[in-house]
């Protein structure tokens, strides 16, 4: 069976395809594990071979060496240690229980904010910057199981998407109430900005939620969007350094999820289109550097 490594940052992982008759088998996993083992069948034994062709042709163009004999050798030595485990994320949320009063006050802030859309962007930026420290002290609640702020949350996300005359919630401060929810919150929404019409979606909320679909987890994907949506230097936002190091503590999650379907990151990431979004399409550029 051949074998297939790619060695690079914080990335260390074998790929090993075979064809069994008519059914394409491929094991991959990260270097010193079993791996896991994917099958395909094909309704003959040519169309599995096709694409194995294909897909080792699809490994090497991403930078996996062969190591196997036929190949170029592999270096005499022991198998390599298994890599440290990944840290794991930090917490999103603080701990903490909703009672009565803080549901109000959330609820108060969150009115508040709905009202400011459409006036000039510091007011409406210090009545997001107010509604997110309300929700932060619910401790990761879902709005929908909430009367006191399903509807009027609901009605902000929804103007993410909205006609600009009409005053939209921007999309950064849509996404920094999200990271103070449950990602059912997140997945509503994503949802709510995929269909919503093309003339009145902005670029951002269509990669958000492509890569929302694309990804299948909800927490990854909040975490991202929050991360592609984010300006550096603005206030409030982290510096360049600090976006830096929080991709770098996110990237090894995303990067395993994907691995674990077939994926990988280098690939998901050129197929996120900013759709003219000159902030998006710089995010981009980072996660793919």
């Amino acid at each position: 069976m051949r074998r297939f490594e790619f060695v690079e940052g914080t990335s260390s992982k074998f790929w090993q395809p075979e064809v069994q008759g008519n059914v394409f088998v491929v094991t991959f996993g990260r270097i010193g594990t079993a791996g896991q083992r994917k099958e395909k069948a094909f309704p003959d034994a040519a169309g599995a071979q096709k694409e194995y062709e294909k897909k080792v042709a699809e490994k090497v163009r991403e930078g996996y060496r062969e190591v196997t004999a036929g190949g170029e050798a592999a270096p005499a030595v022991a198998a390599p240690p298994a890599p440290p485990q990944k840290p794991p994320l930090p917490r999103r949320v603080p701990v903490a229980s909703p009672t009565p009063e803080s549901l109000r006050i959330a609820a108060d802030a969150l009115a508040a904010l709905r009202a400011r859309l459409g006036w000039r962007s510091w007011e409406v930026t210090s009545r997001a910057r107010a509604a997110r420290r309300s929700l932060r002290a619910l401790g990761g609640v879902d709005p929908a199981k909430h009367p006191e702020l399903d509807a009027t949350f609901s009605a902000l996300m929804a103007r993410v998407v909205a006609p600009a005359k009409e005053g939209r919630l921007p999309l950064r401060h849509a996404l920094a109430l999200l990271g103070e929810l449950d990602t059912a919150a997140f997945q509503r929404a994503a949802e709510q900005w995929r269909s919503a019409p093309a003339a009145t979606r902005p670029p951002g909320a269509a990669t958000i939620a492509s890569q929302a679909d694309a990804l299948g987890e909800p927490e990854l994907a909040l975490r991202l969007g929050q991360l592609l949506a984010t300006r550096p230097g603005t206030r409030g936002s982290p510096s360049e350094d600090g976006w830096a190091k929080r991709w770098s503590q996110l990237a090894p999650h995303v990067a395993d999820h994907l691995e674990a379907s077939g994926g990988s990151l280098s690939a998901f990431v050129k197929g996120l289109d900013a759709s003219g979004d000159s902030h998006l399409a710089g995010r981009l550029a980072r996660l793919a550097g």
